[in-house]
């Protein structure tokens, strides 16, 4: 299985647990959904540790960057983000029930498969809690003025970050499919699979399709303010888009990323800093798929998301993924946290999230990485060559 990407193994994972749910005897299926209960309850316990670690190494990390730089690029990518989640939540809502009916797939919670054992253990701090923790570890470390106290506590948020990536590549990742299978099985035990299934075909289409459409207000938006034409820009960071699609992560299409955005004429020095902390910060295409999905999942349980709860959700978002983009997947393992204190998301629907987003995440990050273009250009139009960071700042990519 090593050998095989992640999308193929989720949909084995999705196509297993519909055939163990409808074919295989009860108990089979119940010693499944007893490793998806383990595993949820893991996920609970770790998602504020993900948290803590993204975004207070993330606060950390940014601080030490050029002032000028950092603010121009760390409020355009914010207002990028924040602008697509509140237009993927409109569209999303005008959309997606004209597609499926409210209570389309019944409750995920529904009486199906029951767990042999259950065993609760919580986490450690809320979501809340873990938001404020990294908040105040993250400033915390760049007001200190002790260059070696500064030195030793950014070494330790590092540390700790890269616990939780190892957690996350070798732990919830390779097992992420089983958890997916028993989700799955239980579905299709309680009868909801097919119907889901074939509900968020049509929501990834218009996932993908609202990638494309905000790419293009985004490069045209450049291109109004450079002169640069808006559509050439855009072919130019073709590259970056493809890249992504296989690597799922941002940090990874870097190198790429960096020579698309050269090619579309932003300075190199100012490139070679921007383009690695937008990797990190700009996250418009996680956004509009974590928002729209959030919003399908919420009409097929019955419920009717109001803007009003989506909007404290949707500020957040930019926050929480700080940092996430460099693992695949890290995204919305950083939001699920959210998901469940802001949206009310249950276990089940948290589990068909993970299933929906990593399912398309290579989309998902493509749109990140080929916006960070149109930014960089923005930022170079209004940035002279004096202001350009020094060397010895710039992120490793």
């Amino acid at each position: 299985m090593k050998n095989i990407g992640l999308l193929p193994r989720l949909v084995i994972g999705i196509v297993s647990g519909i055939l163990i749910g409808l074919f295989l005897p009860e108990w089979t299926g119940r010693i499944l959904y007893t490793f998806t209960h383990f595993f949820g309850e893991f996920l609970g316990f770790v998602v504020p540790l993900i948290i803590v670690g993204f975004i207070a190494a993330g606060i950390a990390e940014l601080g030490a960057r050029a002032c000028r730089l950092l603010a121009g690029t760390a409020g355009l990518a914010y207002a990028s983000t924040l602008a697509a989640g509140i237009v993927a939540y409109f569209i999303a809502i005008a959309v997606i029930p004209m597609l499926i009916a409210h209570g389309d797939a019944g409750d995920p919670d529904a009486a199906g498969l029951a767990p042999y054992i259950q065993i609760s253990f919580p986490p450690i701090m809320g979501v809340m809690t873990a938001l404020v923790t990294a908040f105040v570890f993250g400033l915390g470390i760049n007001a200190v003025r002790h260059q070696k106290t500064r030195s030793v506590m950014f070494e330790f948020v590092e540390e700790f970050r890269a616990i939780i990536v190892m957690v996350i590549v070798k732990v919830i990742i390779p097992f992420l499919p089983i958890h997916i299978a028993g989700i799955f099985a239980n579905m299709a035990a309680t009868g909801e699979a097919f119907q889901t299934l074939a509900v968020f075909g049509q929501v990834f289409i218009l996932i993908v399709l609202m990638h494309l459409g905000y790419l293009v207000v985004q490069f045209s938006l450049a291109g109004a303010r450079t002169g640069k034409n808006p559509f050439r820009a855009l072919k130019n960071m073709s590259p970056a888009y493809t890249t992504a699609l296989g690597t799922m992560s941002s940090a990874a299409t870097i190198p790429v990323t960096l020579q698309s955005v050269k090619s579309n004429g932003v300075r190199e020095r100012v490139a070679e800093f921007v383009v690695p902390l937008l990797a990190t910060i700009h996250l418009a295409g996680s956004t509009i798929t974590l928002v729209s999905c959030s919003v399908a999942v919420l009409i097929l349980s019955g419920i009717s998301p109001a803007f009003g709860d989506f909007l404290p959700f949707i500020i957040l978002l930019g926050v929480t993924m700080i940092a996430a983009p460099g693992v695949p997947g890290g995204a919305v393992m950083a939001a699920l946290g959210l998901m469940s204190s802001i949206l009310g998301f249950t276990d089940a629907q948290l589990g068909l999230m993970l299933a929906l987003y990593m399912a398309q995440d290579g989309f998902g990050t493509a749109c990140n990485v080929t916006g960070d273009g149109a930014i960089s250009l923005m930022v170079d139009s209004w940035m002279d060559a004096s202001p350009a960071p020094d060397s010895g700042t710039k992120a490793d990519g």
